[in-house]
């Protein structure tokens, strides 16, 4: 499971500059959570093989009681809870202030990994200002530039030292034959917690827990007609007794790493509430993250047919980039339509893992290019010769030739179409990699 960073500071000190160097991206995944006047933005990040989540939070007062202030508080205190590690970032232009203090005395007490970042230090590596940031009492501060890029390396290496091990040893148990991992995904409120102890008292279920990581992340596995499926959890299962009771509890980290972990994702969303940008980000990650998804629609049987007209259009507009993805109306609550969303899942898994000959894929892309040749790109035209598969879930097909530097996005999405229609891919984004090659005929060509 991917380890969560989080960043914290005062107001200025350059956490988002740090965000994105980390990320790579100034595209952040944006957590819009109702009533709340700060976000908190989360982005994927890499560092060699080892995969991360990092939290970049607001200005941080942690004794504020009023206004603005301390929402943004009560923000990037749920960061450092949801974190497996912390870097606090100060800066050393302005040198060590009350305010650092004090945000430094609760992250002493909140038990949790912390690395000391000493921002705007370009060139001054060996800088006697660092000296005073060890009053801290954090360890030994790591001086860095944002803006420049300079220490950014050794510090997410020192940061992911504890979690590179820990992934290595785990990696084998991560995929079980067999078996379809699969995350419920939505907002708070939409319907997780009623649908998955529908799912778990079916007399056809048979399900038990799993013990939770130390990230509290837990899963179930049941079986279903002989299909053995683990779900990972999103909404906080706890069992009481013999009855799975749900606590409906949001975090954005848990979906993120719950998403990464599966194989296909269920995107819930309330039909009386219409698609909010919320469902649209976890939407985006799904997508993203390249993982098979099924829509289902909930509280179906709530709404009125001008309503359901309303919900399609919404729905066609605001989630346009997963029209691969099937659309299910249920109500989790009557158990209705509960039967196609299993079939829905089952097929999106099928199409993730469709293994695709190299006889097959080569004839249909001659097919595609026959039907529709792709544009000239200055004196030649891209030639496409023999695809391959190049990987599963999503499947990749790669694609030999010459000059297909200029193959357009549009053509590149005829070709997907093309190919998902023949194998009747549902549920799964479909990856197109062109590779040109040098053609040994080129200097022989009169």
């Amino acid at each position: 499971m991917k380890p969560v960073i989080a960043l914290v500071g005062r107001p200025n000190v350059g956490k988002s500059t740090l965000f994105n160097r980390m990320t790579k991206s100034r595209d952040a995944i944006v957590a819009d959570f109702a009533g709340l006047t700060r976000d908190r933005h989360y982005g994927d990040g890499r560092l060699g093989q080892q995969e991360f989540i990092v939290v970049d939070t607001g200005g941080f007062e942690p004794d504020s009681t009023t206004g603005i202030v301390k929402e943004m508080a009560k923000q990037t205190r749920q960061a450092v809870a949801e974190a497996d590690a912390v870097i606090f970032v100060v800066d050393v232009r302005t040198g060590l202030s009350g305010q650092d203090q004090d945000i430094a005395r609760y992250l002493r007490q909140a038990n949790k990994r912390i690395l000391l970042a000493v921002n705007k230090a370009e060139g001054m590596a060996d800088s006697p200002l660092l000296a005073e940031f060890h009053e801290l009492g954090l360890g030994e501060p790591h001086p860095i530039s944002s803006a420049h890029g300079q220490g950014i390396r050794s510090l997410l290496e020192a940061v992911l030292e504890p979690f590179i091990s820990d992934e290595d040893e785990e990696e084998p148990a991560a995929e079980e034959p067999g078996v379809i991992r699969l995350a419920v995904a939505g907002r708070p409120n939409v319907g997780k917690s009623t649908l998955i102890n529908t799912w778990l008292g079916e007399e056809r279920l048979v399900a038990f827990d799993m013990p939770g990581t130390t990230r509290d992340a837990i899963s179930v596995d049941f079986e279903r007609h002989g299909q053995k499926f683990k779900l990972i959890d999103t909404a906080g299962l706890r069992r009481k007794g013999k009855v799975f009771e749900a606590i409906e509890k949001f975090s954005v980290v848990k979906t993120l790493q719950a998403i990464a972990d599966a194989n296909v994702v269920l995107l819930l969303v309330d039909a009386t509430q219409g698609v909010s940008e919320q469902d649209a980000h976890i939407a985006g990650y799904v997508l993203e993250s390249g993982r098979a998804v099924v829509v289902a629609v909930n509280k179906w049987d709530a709404i009125d047919s001008y309503q359901r007209e309303q919900l399609k259009r919404s729905i066609e507009q605001r989630l346009a980039f997963l029209k691969f993805a099937p659309i299910c109306n249920i109500s989790a609550l009557k158990r209705q339509g509960l039967g196609p969303l299993w079939d829905a899942l089952a097929a999106a898994y099928s199409s993730a893992y469709k293994k695709m000959t190299t006889p097959v894929l080569t004839r249909l892309v001659h097919e595609a290019v026959e039907h529709q040749t792709p544009k000239r790109v200055g004196g030649f035209r891209p030639k496409m010769r023999y695809a391959h598969q190049g990987g599963m879930n999503p499947p990749i097909v790669v694609i030999h030739g010459n000059s297909l530097e200029g193959v357009t996005e549009v053509y590149k999405r005829y070709l997907e179409g093309w190919i998902r229609d023949h194998y009747k891919l549902v549920g799964t984004p479909l990856k197109i990699e062109l590779r040109s090659g040098k053609n040994p005929f080129e200097d022989k060509d009169a």
